[in-house]
Order: structure tokens, then C-alpha cells, then sequence
């Protein structure tokens, strides 16, 4: 990481030439250029197809949970079963980003996402099928939840393939992270539209659509690339030779510890609601605060931020990013548990310079594998937040439990930032850290 201003990310060894696409722009600016903005990303002619098959994808992601979930507890009646169906989302992304995370790297990129979408979307049709039981419906949904790490790794190591390993790389995974969390805002609203025109079922079968036509865009938009490493190490083994470079394990902790707090708010904002007597309105209020806010700052730093400046906020936005959770302390009504969720999110301002420092650190033929391992963490934390979050709710006020998070999460983001301190090399060529 570097020590002082003159060392951004932007000043990262410079991206290996373009290898399929010839619509591609450079790669990455000069150091004394200004910032290229959001508007550059979209200029790459690959990266639209990306960015318009991410949000197929995305769609299909969102309302076959929601489908899925009413179809379960429609053939059920049962809440439990219906709510696993969600928790099934977070699971199985431990078990795939750490067993087929080496896959990113040994197989060419472009066959990976098509293949993944293509399962998805094999996987949502047998849910159509009016005879597939309800164990099954489950079995398919874990089964999805394996592959996205798979998909998600590869696509965000592919990035750096279209857009280099400088600015336009931050602000393509800035644009796709604001998209993920638009969804959040609009796509079960979207998803419960839906439903109130078709059956679950009848939803479901539009969805296992949508992932075809991520398949078909990928594969006719996208260049063919050939693997990073065909000879990589597989499985655990692979995994562990990622984990011992020092920096690299640094980097994915800072990936990792925000989330697993973060996500304690939007938890329990409904027992939050209940416990302070609000409406239904109310609620929806407080879970759309927190990714209006993330959406928010992300766009302020993509947009009017240099390099250099997203580097030095990483630090200080990471740190402090679950602190406004204290202003829950008093039992605060929804307006101000929406600004504190506002400012919470706002922080998330920090992953445009992470990102940087990420794809810097680790070697190219690593990157698939890394970034997937990243992804699944990010996904695993977040639902162990959630169940932490709900269980320490059955013993503590709700209001409690939350700005307790905001001290309990600052102590372990002190210890993760100073661990990420210690692996910073004077010379800041991040990529080339020993591991120790």
C-alpha cells in the first residue's frame, strides 16, 4: 500500500497490451492525467456488453430469489423453508469460491461466464417444471449460489483484461457494484410487479431467460481469451497459495471485515420497526438508506475524485465506516437511523482506491482465483453478520445491538487497517509483496 501521495494505485505496473479486442482504449491513463471518469468506461465497447449482460444477469438473480421464495412457501406454508430459500443465497459461496476457484484461472475466461450462466439458466427451468419437489428447489438454489462466486471472480478478473489495471478498472467494478445495489432498491420491486401479472413459476421461466441472454451476449460481445495459468494449482492447495502472500490476505480482510458489520441494520431494521412502533413505509425507508447511500458516495468518488485521493481515503472511509451505528445509542427514531445508515453507506466510497490496490497486489495469474476468493468471502461474512445479528437481537435491544456493532466493528477495522499497514513496501510496488 502506498506510504504517502505520490504512490496511487494509478501508478500500478502498466497493464500487458490488449490481447483480443481491438475496440479497446489504453488501459490506463497517465499518472498526471486527470481522473478519466465514468463516461470513459462506457466508451470501451467491451465493457457495454458486460455492463448490459451484468444487468441481465443481475435481474435474474434478483427475481428468481423473490419468485423462489414465494413459489416455496406457496407449496409449503412454511416461513422457515421460505426464509432458507434466502439464506441459501449466502451458504454455498464458502464451498464454491474455495473448491472451484482455481477453475477461474485455468480455463478461459469467456467459457467460464457462459458456462455459469448457462447453468443458472438450466437450473431456474428445472424449477418451472410443476413436478420438481420442493427438496430439489432448494438443491437447484445452492446449486446456483456455487457457481456465482465462480462467475463473479472471473468476470471482475476479466475487467482488468477489457479496462487494464488502472482507472477505468476502478470505476468498471464502481459501475457494477452501483448496479448490484440499485437492484436492492428496484429489483424486488420489479420482482413483486412481476409476480402480481404471472405465477411464481411463470416468473421463474423469465428469468431462466434472462440468463441466456447474458450467455448469448457474453459469447458474441466479449473476446476470447486464453486461461492465465492452465497448469495452476486446484483446490485448497491453489487456495492456500493465494492466502500466503501477506498483502494479498491483508487486501481480502479489508474486504471482508466491513460487510460483516455493515449488514447488522438492515438485518433487523424489521424488529427495529416493531420496536419503535413504525409503519410499513417506515421500514422501507430504512433498508433503502444504506445502498442509497453506498450508491451515493461511490458516485461522488468515481466521479469527482482523482486516483490519489481515492487512495488516501481507503484507510480513514474503512475505519470509520460502521461508526455513525452509534448514533443508534439513544433508540433513535427513522430519521436519524436513516442518516446513520445514509453515512454508513456513504463510506463505501473507500473500495474505489481497495480495488486498486487489489488488482496490484496480485500476480495476473492468480487474479481469477483471488478476485473469486474475494467475492465468496464478501458473500460468507455477510450472512454470518446476519445471523450474528439476529442472534444477539434475542438477548439485546435491538437499537443495542446495533451501535454496539459500531464499536465492536471500528476495534477489528482498526486491527484489519493496521495489518494492511504492515505489508506496505517503501518502494509501493504492491504486486511484487513477499509473503511472510
Amino acid at each position: 500500500m502506498p506510504e504517502n501521495d505520490t504512490r496511487a494505485p494509478s501508478q500500478a505496473p502498466a497493464p500487458a497490451p490488449a490481447r483480443a479486442s481491438e475496440d479497446r482504449l489504453p488501459a490506463a491513463p497517465p499518472t498526471t492525467a486527470p481522473a478519466p471518469g465514468y463516461r470513459a468506461v462506457f466508451a470501451v465497447r467491451e465493457f457495454r456488453v458486460v455492463f448490459v449482460a451484468h444487468l441481465f444477469s443481475l435481474l435474474g438473480v434478483v427475481v428468481s430469489e423473490l419468485a423462489l421464495t414465494v413459489l416455496v412457501y406457496d407449496l409449503t406454508r412454511s416461513p422457515l423453508l421460505s426464509s432458507l430459500t434466502f439464506a441459501l443465497g449466502f451458504l454455498p459461496y464458502l464451498l464454491g469460491g474455495t473448491l472451484l476457484a482455481g477453475l477461474t484461472d485455468r480455463l478461459p475466461p469467456r467459457r467460464i461466464l457462459v458456462v455459469c450462466d448457462l447453468v443458472c439458466a438450466g437450473c431456474v427451468a428445472l424449477m418451472v417444471v410443476p413436478a420438481t419437489p420442493v427438496a430439489v428447489l432448494l438443491v437447484l438454489r445452492c446449486a446456483i449460489a456455487v457457481v456465482s462466486p465462480v462467475f463473479n471472480g472471473t468476470r471482475m478478473a476479466t475487467l482488468a483484461d477489457i479496462l487494464g489495471e488502472g482507472d477505468l478498472f476502478v470505476l468498471g467494478r464502481s459501475l457494477l457494484r452501483i448496479v448490484s445495489q440499485s437492484a436492492l432498491l428496484t429489483g424486488f420491486a420489479a420482482g413483486g410487479v412481476l409476480l402480481t401479472l404471472v405465477p411464481p413459476r411463470g416468473a421463474l421461466a423469465v428469468t431462466a431467460t434472462t440468463f441466456v441472454v447474458s450467455a448469448l451476449l457474453l459469447r458474441l460481445g466479449t473476446a476470447r481469451r486464453p486461461a492465465r495459468a492452465a497448469g495452476g494449482a486446484s483446490g485448497l492447495s491453489g487456495t492456500w497459495a493465494v492466502l500466503r502472500n501477506r498483502r494479498v490476505r491483508a487486501l481480502m480482510l479489508m474486504f471482508w471485515v466491513p460487510p460483516l458489520f455493515a449488514v447488522v441494520p438492515e438485518a433487523l431494521a424489521a424488529p427495529y420497526a416493531d420496536e419503535i412502533g413504525v409503519s410499513t413505509a417506515a421500514l422501507g425507508l430504512l433498508m433503502c438508506a444504506l445502498p442509497v447511500g453506498t450508491i451515493t458516495g461511490e458516485l461522488f468518488a468515481g466521479s469527482f475524485l482523482s486516483a490519489a485521493t481515492r487512495s488516501r481515503i481507503v484507510l480513514p472511509l474503512a475505519v470509520t465506516g460502521v461508526l455513525p451505528y452509534l448514533l443508534y445509542t439513544p433508540e433513535p427514531g427513522v430519521a436519524l437511523a436513516a442518516v446513520a445508515l445514509f453515512l454508513a453507506g456513504a463510506t463505501g466510497a473507500y473500495t474505489l482506491g481497495l480495488d486498486a490496490w487489489f488488482v496490484a497486489a496480485v500476480p495476473e495469474e492468480q487474479r481469477g482465483r483471488a478476485m473469486t476468493l474475494m467475492t465468496a468471502g464478501m458473500m460468507t461474512v455477510q450472512g454470518i453478520g446476519m445471523a450474528g445479528a439476529g442472534i444477539a437481537a434475542e438477548f439485546a435491544p435491538v437499537h443495542a445491538v446495533v451501535a454496539g456493532t459500531g464499536v465492536l466493528g471500528t476495534l477489528c477495522l482498526l486491527v484489519a487497517a493496521a495489518e494492511l499497514r504492515a505489508t506496505e513496501r517503501r518502494d509501493g510496488a504492491d504486486r511484487h509483496m513477499t509473503s511472510r
